[in-house]
């Protein structure tokens, strides 16, 4: 029996720090096959196995991320490696105090989470969309993409023009607004914010109180998908230096500037005249 128990077949289970770690790469790694894995292990980290040992500790399929092929990238890493090159459109829909339809147009950078361009219509026609990203976009710029969904807003006219200004339209699928998530969000962050605390009177009004906010939106508002950050970093509020970090300066005051009437605030440090 004591020779059974040492001739049993295969090859001893590797340490479960390692097993883990191949877990770990191919979900972190959705592109990974086994042989990038065995290859990432001996080449950066030293630790030779065999693809076929890695095959051993594959993870099944439906713990993986995405639930795709090795060979595809989904929609998310997309965004996120390219996020510096993306910008992103979408309409808002607002009625004001004599119950009319207004359109918000907004676009965004993706990467800084900017308010490039706002503007208000009540006729949001194909050749005002194709304007207003005239107005937004330089000629000298540096996107690639350009995000937004299959409304009939977006001719392809529009679309066709883009792409000789150097830009490829990517239309999000049918229904799927979480493939613009991030206009969707400032959408709702726009009436979450601002527009569920006011009632426009007219198009001229709602162009200055959206004026006002996408102000704050761009140098005054922290945003927590940024570090938390603020995207315009040279409105950055600079930080004392030389100081307790929960306690006040003791030549300085917190001072406070009212945003939209007093509906939002931002603080910054202010020096005490001596």
């Amino acid at each position: 029996m004591f020779w059974k128990w040492k001739s049993q077949a295969g090859r001893p289970r590797i340490p479960e720090n390692i097993r883990k770690l191949i877990v770990q790469m191919p979900k972190e790694n959705p592109t990974w096959g086994q042989a990038r894995v065995a290859a990432e292990l001996s080449v950066k980290l030293g630790i030779y196995v065999s693809p076929r040992t890695v095959r051993a500790y594959w993870p099944p399929e439906p713990e993986r991320r995405g639930h795709r092929r090795a060979s595809s990238q989904n929609w998310r890493t997309f965004v996120r490696n390219h996020a510096q090159s993306i910008v992103a459109c979408d309409f808002l829909v607002v009625a004001t105090a004599r119950f009319r339809t207004l359109y918000v147009f907004l676009l965004m950078e993706v990467g800084t989470r900017r308010i490039v361009h706002c503007n208000v219509t009540a006729h949001p026609t194909a050749a005002w969309t194709s304007q207003q990203r005239r107005e937004a976009i330089p000629s000298d710029h540096s996107y690639r993409f350009l995000i937004h969904d299959r409304d009939a807003i977006f001719s392809a006219e529009v679309d066709q023009q883009l792409k000789a200004f150097g830009l490829r339209v990517l239309h999000t699928p049918a229904r799927a607004p979480k493939a613009n998530a991030y206009c969707e969000r400032l959408v709702g962050s726009v009436r979450r914010e601002c527009l569920d605390f006011m009632i426009p009177l007219a198009d001229k009004h709602l162009r200055r109180i959206l004026s006002e906010w996408v102000t704050h939106y761009n140098q005054g508002r922290p945003h927590l998908s940024l570090g938390p950050g603020i995207p315009e970093r040279a409105a950055v509020f600079p930080a004392l230096q030389d100081h307790d970090r929960h306690s006040f300066a003791q030549d300085c005051k917190v001072g406070a500037r009212a945003v939209l009437g007093g509906l939002h605030h931002e603080y910054r440090w202010e020096w005490i005249a001596a």
